[in-house]
C-alpha cells in the first residue's frame, strides 16, 4: 500500500513539473516571436524606416486632412528627410573611421617592432568578428 501511495505521489509531481516546464518553454517560444514581429523583423529592434515613413503619412491625411498634392509634397518632405540623414550618417561614418585609424596609428607608435605583427594579428581577428557580428546582425 505505502509503494502505491509513494508511486502515485510521484507521478503526480512529474505531472506538475512537466506542466511547468512545458509552459515555460511555450511561453517563452511565445515571447520571441511577439518581439520578432512588433520590430517588424529588423535586427537590432529597429523599425523599416519606409514602414515609419508610411504611418506617418496615413496619420497626417487621417488628423490632417491632406489632399492628395499636400500628401505627394510630405512624401517628398520625407524622403528628402531622409536622404539628408544618410548622408549625415555616411559622413559620421567616415569621420569615425578617420579617428579609429588614428586610434591604431598611436597604437602602433608605442609598439616595439616585435609587437607590431602580434598587434597587427589582433586587429585582423577583431575585424573579422566584426565583420561575423554584422553578417549575422542582417540575418
Amino acid at each position: 500500500m505505502l509503494k502505491n501511495k509513494f508511486s502515485a505521489v510521484l507521478s503526480l509531481c512529474l505531472v506538475f513539473l512537466s506542466g511547468i516546464l512545458v509552459g515555460s518553454v511555450s511561453y517563452r517560444l511565445y515571447a520571441v516571436n511577439t518581439v520578432s514581429t512588433a520590430t517588424g523583423g529588423h535586427p537590432a529592434g529597429r523599425p523599416d524606416p519606409e514602414e515609419i515613413r508610411k504611418r506617418l503619412v496615413r496619420e497626417a491625411q487621417e488628423r490632417i486632412k491632406l489632399d492628395q498634392d499636400q500628401t505627394a509634397k510630405l512624401n517628398d518632405i520625407y524622403g528628402h528627410t531622409r536622404q539628408e540623414f544618410e548622408a549625415l550618417k555616411k559622413k559620421g561614418d567616415q569621420e569615425g573611421h578617420q579617428i579609429w585609424e588614428g586610434q591604431r596609428a598611436a597604437i602602433r607608435a608605442i609598439l616595439r617592432p616585435d609587437q607590431l605583427p602580434l598587434y597587427e594579428q589582433l586587429e585582423k581577428d577583431r575585424d573579422e568578428a566584426r565583420k561575423k557580428r554584422r553578417a549575422e546582425g542582417k540575418k
